[in-house]
Parts: structure tokens; C-alpha cells; sequence
């Protein structure tokens, strides 16, 4: 990542804490909050371009005001976020994602190439409302000891109430990620290509996938939700002509499980 880009990923992130910090003096602590908690089990890869399949977990983490101006729209795809500015139409604030490892007791296909360490990606994102039925966001994030790089990622769900109980959602997603992170996940050294089998490779940045995603949300009581849900995206550039891809995986990328969440009240004095 460019001396620059981390500069000004992390004047952001400053000016994100300085504001949450003079808020607090004037009572943005107080008055009702929400916290969601849940978690998505699912079948998909057993890696990134891998073109097997395994069942996996993930947790889904959300906090807020719980107020009239509160998301209207969530999606299992968002990072953990909290949310510092909440003007109904456009909340923006901080994201986090937490890195499993990944090496060759994943899959054998990762076999002598380098260990990716379990870490994490911490930035900030932005939700917008263009109508009432249409939500656009990004997250931009840097990673943390799993990989040095920065990845974006960018998606618009169009929402419909089928009942008043039940939504339907789906659009378009797409992810950028910067050399720091496909070195991570994709390159493979000279002594890694001898170890591995796999033929040697060294990635740069750029457009990592493109594709689209759907989901049928249930809420089974106000605080209950439970969701069913399906995912394809191809990889895309440096990423889909890795050899990693090319020689032991896919470029299509299919995931597809369930979902459960229950979001928690509280009030701060």
C-alpha cells in the first residue's frame, strides 16, 4: 500500500474517533441503543478460489441508535460496524472484520505455499438510501496482520416487503483490493512453487470480483430475524489469472446458507 493511501486511511480513522470523542461531551452517548448478534452458517469454498465447498460460520455484529432514523436495510455481508453518523438517509461510521488463517491444514491445495495468520481489517463505511427501497454502501478496510493491504468493497440492494414479515433483497457487488492483500492470498515465490507445485506468481492490485446476491428475510418477532440466502461472484484480474486459481480452483465463486440474528435494547444515561 502506497505511503499516501495509508496516510490518509488513517487521518480518517482519527478524525472518525476525534468526532465520536466530541460527541460524547455533548451527550452522544446518551438515550437508546441497539446491538444485533448473530450468526450465518453456510456452504461456500473452503478458500477464495478454491472449487470445492465446505459448510462454514460467520457472526454478524451490528450496533446503532435505536431511534426513527435507525438502518433500514442490513445484510450479512456488512462488516461489524457502528455507526457515528445516523441522518436516516446516509449513515456512515467505523467497520471491522475479523480474518480467519487460512494454510494447508485448510485445504492440501494450499500445501507449501505461505501461512495467512488470523487477523483482522478495521475501516470505515457508508450507507446511503436513494429511495426507500434501494440501499448503496462501501466499506473500505485495512488490513491487520492477516495481510498490510486495503480492500473496498462496494454493493446495492434493491428491498421489497413480500409481507410485512418477510423482504426480499438482492443487487450487485463488487470488491477492489490492493496488491498488499493479493500478495497475501495469491502470490506464490519461487521456493513456495517448488513446494507447492503450484507455478510461480506475483499479483498486483486492482478489480479483485464482480457479481450478485440475494436474500429472503423472515422477521420472526421484532427483535428475531432469520434469513435465507445466495451468492456468486467471479474473480476478476490479477486474482482470477493467479496460478493458485487457474491450476487448483475456479473463478466462479457460489455460497448459499441460512441465518439468524436477534437485536438487544439498551439505554445509556
Amino acid at each position: 500500500m502506497s505511503l499516501p493511501l495509508r496516510a490518509a486511511l488513517f487521518i480518517s480513522a482519527f478524525s472518525i474517533v476525534s468526532s465520536g470523542s466530541a460527541s460524547a461531551q455533548d451527550g452522544f452517548w446518551s438515550g437508546d441503543w441497539y446491538l444485533t448478534l448473530g450468526g450465518a452458517g453456510f456452504v461456500a469454498p473452503k478458500f477464495e478460489g478454491d472449487n470445492g465447498r465446505s459448510l462454514q460460520f460467520s457472526p454478524i455484529i451490528s450496533l446503532g441508535r435505536q431511534n426513527s432514523k435507525q438502518a433500514r436495510f442490513s445484510s450479512r455481508n456488512d462488516s461489524a460496524s457502528f455507526a457515528v453518523i445516523d441522518q436516516g438517509s446516509v449513515r456512515a461510521g467505523v467497520a471491522a472484520k475479523l480474518i480467519m488463517p487460512r494454510d494447508g491444514d485448510t485445504s492440501d491445495d494450499l500445501k507449501g505455499l505461505k501461512k495467512v495468520k488470523l487477523g483482522g481489517e478495521l475501516g470505515g463505511f457508508i450507507d446511503i438510501y436513494p429511495t426507500d427501497w434501494i440501499r448503496a454502501r462501501a466499506e473500505i478496510r485495512q488490513g491487520i496482520r492477516s495481510h498490510d493491504g486495503v480492500v473496498a468493497d462496494v454493493s446495492v440492494d434493491a428491498f421489497t416487503d413480500l409481507q410485512p414479515d418477510l423482504r426480499l433483497s438482492g443487487g450487485p457487488r463488487a470488491t477492489w483490493a490492493s496488491n498488499g492483500y493479493n500478495d497475501a492470498y495469491y502470490k506464490v515465490t519461487p521456493d513456495q512453487s517448488a513446494a507447492s507445485g503450484l507455478s510461480a506468481y506475483d499479483p498486483g492490485g486492482g478489480l479483485h470480483s464482480v457479481g450478485v446476491g440475494a436474500a429472503l428475510t423472515w422477521k420472526a418477532t421484532e427483535q428475531l430475524e432469520l434469513s435465507s440466502f445466495a451468492e456468486y461472484k467471479r474473480l476478476t484480474g490479477d486474482v482470477a489469472d493467479s496460478s493458485l486459481v487457474r491450476e487448483r480452483g475456479s473463478k466462479n465463486q457460489l455460497m448459499f446458507g441460512v441465518s439468524a440474528s436477534y437485536k438487544f435494547g439498551f439505554s445509556l444515561p
